[in-house]
């Protein structure tokens, strides 16, 4: 499975950190309304440096339902 294959997926826990969006080399992640993060799809490439980045360990990196 290569990197586009892949994306990141960021669970209901999410604390709003924002240590995810800080290592983020994509600028694909925002926190929202200071309540949860959110990733852009069309941005992020599934690298997983936002999971490792994760004090909460809510940020898995999943198979991209979107690759043909």
């Amino acid at each position: 499975m290569n990197r586009l294959s892949k994306i990141a997926f960021i669970g209901k826990e999410c604390v709003a950190c924002g240590c995810c969006a800080a290592i983020c080399p994509r600028e694909a992640i925002r926190i929202v309304s200071g309540v949860r993060a959110q990733i852009d799809k069309m941005k992020c490439v599934g690298c997983g440096k936002c999971a490792q980045e994760c004090p909460a360990a809510v940020i898995t990196i999943n198979k991209r339902e979107d690759v043909l």
